[in-house]
């Protein structure tokens, strides 16, 4: 999987202000990231004292993917160039893998 396929196959949105970042519009409340990802992609999740909900994060050759898993389980998913990724991480200061 790579940032490219990811991109063409599901409806994402910019992120005003935020280069190289793209919101997911409309997820089903159940989709998780093997949904979007496959079953082979390995996610790291991460606490975060900036982030309200758990950080899960899936590198792909060319960005990834930063998804916060709400209380109720459903996901926020954003992908991001390797740019918009780095800065995010950075932001939440989830250090790079």
């Amino acid at each position: 999987m790579d940032f490219a396929t990811l991109k063409a196959a599901w409806p994402w949105t910019e992120i005003a202000g935020c280069p190289g970042r793209f919101v997911l519009k409309h997820p089903g409340p159940a989709l998780t990231l093997a949904d979007l990802l496959g079953p082979d992609v390995r996610v790291s999740e991460h606490r975060s004292a900036l982030a309200r909900d758990v950080v899960l994060v899936a590198r792909l050759a060319d960005g990834g993917l930063i998804s916060y898993r709400r209380p109720d389980g459903g996901c926020l998913h954003t992908l991001n160039t390797r740019e918009g990724l780095a800065r995010k991480l950075a932001q939440l200061a989830i250090a790079p893998a």
